[in-house]
């Protein structure tokens, strides 16, 4: 690995983990190449990428300035877990089980028409999300206990993705979501940690199927509005008349 990538993944694990917070300048070209032992190039080289990936913004004869985080891209089309997402972009974070339950009764849940079950037994695992300290996202799964049997708080504070594909050989296929913004409710203000400022959520309701398209999973993650992106691939398809 070259040096200079080597200094970046440094700096930016101190400036993810906000060592260097936003608005507060790194230190200078001289002090870092001292600290580091390389030539001032080889810092240059890691400023560059650190400023090409919106950590900071560089000017001349005033230092380099650390900008606030950017936005986790969530993948709207992917079916992707938490864990793979924050480790891509390298993001310090912890999931907190708030509860798991089996449960066969869900008269509130009904009345949400993308709510897929009945009155199967299904296991319901609220978790918080953590970013920086901060609960930035609460979801809340609804699992078939029958494909899913052995789940514990233990496995839900890593992955369930990794305990299901791992241990338990399922093939997960793909996902129908739905993404709306939404009041907050008293459920937020609970468990997310909220700004002043907030009055809505981001939720992201999905069904997720196996491959063969047996449905298992029913998931309303809620999104504090200021700390993700969503993202999508789209290719033209041209119609033929």
């Amino acid at each position: 690995m070259n040096r200079y990538f080597e200094i970046y993944l440094d700096l930016e694990e101190d400036i993810v983990k906000k060592k260097y917070p936003a608005g507060t300048k790194l230190p200078s070209e001289k002090k870092l190449s001292e600290h580091y032992g390389v030539s001032r190039e080889t810092i240059r080289k890691a400023l560059v990428l650190l400023a090409e990936k919106g950590y900071i913004h560089k000017q001349q004869g005033k230092g380099s300035t650390v900008l606030d985080l950017p936005k986790v891209n969530f993948p709207i089309s992917g079916l992707t877990s938490y864990k793979e997402i924050f480790a891509e972009n390298h993001i310090d974070n912890r999931t907190i089980v708030v509860s798991l339950e089996k449960k066969t009764k869900y008269d509130k849940e009904r009345k949400n028409e993308f709510f897929p079950f009945s009155d199967e037994e299904l296991w319901v695992l609220v978790r918080q999300r953590e970013v920086n300290g901060e609960v930035v996202i609460l979801d809340k799964d609804y699992l078939l206990v029958e494909l899913t049997r052995g789940l514990t708080k233990e496995i839900a504070e890593n992955s369930i993705y990794e305990y299901f594909e791992e241990e338990l050989n399922m093939d997960i296929g793909f996902a129908k979501k739905e993404v709306t913004v939404e009041p907050l409710t008293d459920y937020d203000r609970k468990y997310l940690t909220l700004r002043p400022e907030d009055n809505h959520v981001v939720v992201v309701r999905s069904q997720v199927y196996l491959q063969d398209t047996q449905l298992f999973q029913y998931t309303e993650s809620r999104h504090r509005v200021d700390k993700f992106k969503f993202i999508d691939f789209a290719r033209r398809k041209k119609i033929t008349p």
